[in-house]
């Protein structure tokens, strides 16, 4: 893998910067961009929420929105939507990473998905195109939080999380980890051309995921299995279009297929601690849970 090489007299971060930095954060309502802003805001950067309806206009499916809002930026945290090993993400990445460069923006840490061949394509373009700019990749596994507030959510309110899984183990990372990482990464020096891999400490199962929410929240919670097809299919019957649906079940079809079963210690390297486990995260997000039933 090409890597560029890292500058030791960068003048983007809190520690080694004068002044204020400011940080686009792209997708700044998602999952891990509302995250990274509140800590970015916290250590005093500046930071530009980028959405659709803020304040600071950013959309994927509108490039006219990206320069004005990469203008004046000193960083920027790269969370394309729906995902970077989605179809049209190269090139939105070669477009984004030329403008970074144009607009003078001097860091950039990229989301990707740990053990994703299209991604890394992605991520390819982003490092061809950002010419000068010091880009650092995170590559995630799979959510916790994806059971709380992304896509699994809802099943696991009703009792059951329907997945084309099957006894495959992942590593779940806690998106609070991700978001301490992504932010190091924007406001320390040490990351450029780095590609760091995060994982949670051990890999587990989806049906040990359903018993582990179960035992928090003291509801029933099962898993069940079903085949790529079907979940596309189910999908399609909430109403996703039926292409949208098809890429999806394969992405996961490949993500599950346990190649992406082993742990890295990309949190312990980059924040000195271990990463938080499936059960902490569920203790933390339903304890309690049966009372306000």
């Amino acid at each position: 893998m090409t890597t560029q090489t890292n500058n030791s007299q960068s003048t983007t971060g809190t520690t080694a910067g004068t002044g204020t930095t400011t940080v686009l954060v792209t997708s700044a309502t998602g999952k891990t961009g509302r995250r990274v802003a509140e800590r970015l805001a916290a250590r005093g950067a500046t930071v530009r929420a980028g959405s659709r309806t803020g304040a600071t206009a950013f959309d994927w499916e509108s490039p006219e929105t990206w320069g004005p809002a990469l203008r004046g930026a000193d960083a920027a945290y790269v969370a394309y939507y729906p995902d970077l090993a989605a179809p049209g993400a190269a090139e939105a990445m070669e477009v984004f990473g030329r403008l970074a460069a144009e607009h003078g923006v001097r860091r950039l840490t990229l989301l990707s998905g740990r053990g994703e061949p299209e991604a890394v394509v992605a991520e390819e373009a982003l490092r061809t195109a950002a010419v000068g700019v010091e880009l650092t990749v995170v590559r995630a596994a799979f959510f916790a939080q994806n059971f709380s507030e992304g896509l699994l959510a809802e099943g696991v309110a009703e009792g059951v999380v329907v997945f084309p899984a099957g006894d495959t183990a992942e590593p779940f990372v806690d998106v609070d980890d991700l978001a301490d990482v992504v932010v190091e990464t924007l406001t320390g020096d040490g990351h450029t051309g780095r590609v760091h891999e995060l994982t949670g400490p051990r890999p587990i199962g989806f049906a040990e995921v359903a018993a582990e929410i179960a035992r928090a929240s003291g509801r029933p919670v099962a898993y069940e299995a079903v085949s790529g097809a079907d979940y596309a299919k189910l999908l399609t019957g909430f109403g996703l279009p039926a292409p949208e649906a098809a890429w999806l079940a394969a992405l996961f079809a490949t993500l599950l297929d346990g190649h992406n079963a082993s742990v890295t210690d990309g949190v312990r390297r980059v924040l000195g601690r271990e990463p938080r486990s499936f059960r902490a995260f569920a203790e933390a997000t339903w304890a309690g849970a049966e009372a306000d039933v």
